[in-house]
């Protein structure tokens, strides 16, 4: 990256026809990916949100508990999970654009392994919720509340060991449309056994979080059964003892994703930790979480946007065309931020309405309205900074990008917002307003890594990580027979 001369310059396309011709091409290789990506994570995302619908219902210190340990606890884990497993979409991405297919399901299974290892160590977590909240100076009420909700995430990211580590090998190789259908029988299945476990039989937090852990694991299932019954015959041959080979490179790719995708969820995380500490607490973190999760919605369009950027990249990388590679990253930003500004006039003109689809409180709605605006500011950053991370998850800059997420998020964006809302005295939205501005500051240094990078010395970087790490085809194989 240090010598990095090379643009992020449109390639010369043989006159307009051949231009429209290559923008086509790459819109349908972009939405192969990013369609279904985009409707998996509205399904997965949405079961979390219609939990909280429900819950919020239920009582307010129910929801200011779901809230915490949804956009904490769970938010932490989730953040060190998808981000070790986007190791997985670089290893896979790349191998498969350089034709060595039969490397796919030997990197997933190494996935399992260190994602299993790294699940272990956060169940503490989970389990010793309260004192932890209560550590973290949150209300009494709230921390026993969600000191009992808490268990019920246990199940829940173990889930994630396989669903993240099943996407990314399917999206890979542009094979994610089945995660896409059992996402959506999954969501349709939670809504009716919330509605039926919580209006109907009153069984209250229970009914919600049982409903969503059977959706979880339902999509998990399904996508196993459709890798071990033929779904994917060039990328997987069974399992294989070569799994527990060559795990460091794994370990350590897997550390600095973590590390890159950690500091980006857990800067919200931040943001409702001190959002905590403020007077009338219950209701500042009831309206930031439903703006957390409008914008989370938002997000997952951009997520899915980030997954097809990786895997577009990667596997031009791979592939060895530093040409296409480039060209992919124009398509994909340009087509995310014409969305996000269409999404950020919608959210300024609808403003606070939305609020009552999870809560009846006027206070709450009203507090909604007053944060609207940094949420449609939030929302236009969201089509842009995924984007760029994908670029980064495809070539592999995983380390590069955790330190600009350092810098930029607990350097600059939460000491001003410290300063605005505490100091200052613009609470919540001051907390906001400076976590805006270290977000904004991330994606400018990221267009302009991108903007400088070599694409030319990335392929050679790219092919020179995959041949190191190949096993040949027909000893995997072998070895693969073995054991399945």
């Amino acid at each position: 990256m240090e010598d990095a001369k090379e643009k992020l310059l449109l390639p010369a396309a043989g006159g307009e026809l051949g231009l429209r011709q290559r923008l086509w091409a790459e819109q349908k290789k972009l939405w192969v990916v990013a369609g279904p990506a985009i409707f998996t994570r509205f399904s997965t995302f949405g079961l979390s949100v219609i939990s909280q619908a429900f819950i919020g219902h239920i009582g307010s210190t129910e929801l200011a508990a779901y809230a915490l340990v949804s956009t904490v606890l769970l938010r932490f884990a989730n953040g060190i999970l998808l981000g070790m497993a986007s190791a997985l979409e670089t290893l896979c991405g790349q191998a498969f654009g350089a034709k060595q297919s039969h490397m796919l399901g030997i990197y997933l299974q190494r996935s399992w392994i260190v994602l299993f290892l790294t699940t272990l160590l956060l169940l503490p977590l989970f389990i010793f919720t309260a004192p932890i909240l209560r550590l973290l100076g949150q209300e009494e009420s709230i921390a026993v509340a969600a000191g009992r909700l808490s268990l019920w995430f246990v199940p829940i990211i173990i889930s994630f060991v396989f669903s993240f580590t099943f996407q990314m090998f399917l999206q890979s190789q542009s094979k994610n449309r089945i995660v896409s259908y059992l996402a959506a029988a999954s969501f349709g299945l939670h809504i009716l056994l919330s509605w039926i476990s919580v209006s109907k039989l009153a069984m209250g937090v229970a009914g919600a979080m049982g409903s969503m852990i059977l959706a979880l694991w339902i999509t998990v299932l399904g996508q196993f059964l459709f890798i071990l019954c033929g779904g994917c015959p060039d990328t997987w041959k069974g399992f294989s003892w070569m799994a527990f080979h060559d795990l460091w490179p794994v370990i350590r790719l897997s550390i600095s994703s973590g590390a890159m995708v950690c500091l980006e969820l857990w800067y919200n995380t931040i943001l409702v930790l001190l959002t905590g500490k403020m007077k009338d607490a219950e209701t500042a973190i009831d309206a930031l979480s439903i703006c957390l999760n409008i914008n989370g919605w938002e997000l997952m369009i951009s997520l899915g946007f980030l997954a097809a950027a990786g895997v577009r990249v990667a596997n031009e990388l791979g592939a060895g065309s530093a040409r296409n590679a480039k060209f992919s990253i124009v398509v994909v930003t340009t087509v995310s931020l014409a969305l996000g500004l269409l999404l950020f006039v919608l959210f300024l003109l609808f403003r606070g309405e939305i609020a009552y689809i999870f809560t009846g409180s006027s206070k709450v709605a009203a507090a909604v309205a007053g944060l609207s605006p940094l949420l449609a500011f939030s929302i236009l950053l969201n089509s842009v900074q995924p984007v760029l991370s994908g670029v980064a998850v495809g070539a592999g800059w995983q380390s590069l990008v955790a330190y600009v997420n350092v810098a930029c998020y607990y350097l600059i964006g939460i000491p001003l917002g410290v300063v605005l809302g505490y100091l200052i005295g613009f609470h919540v939205k001051g907390i906001w307003i400076g976590m805006l501005i270290g977000t904004a500051v991330q994606t400018f240094v990221l267009v302009w890594i991108t903007w400088r990078t070599d694409w030319d010395k990335q392929v050679a970087m790219a092919q020179a990580r995959v041949s190191k790490w190949v096993i040949p085809a027909a000893e995997g194989t072998n070895t693969e027979r073995q054991v399945a």
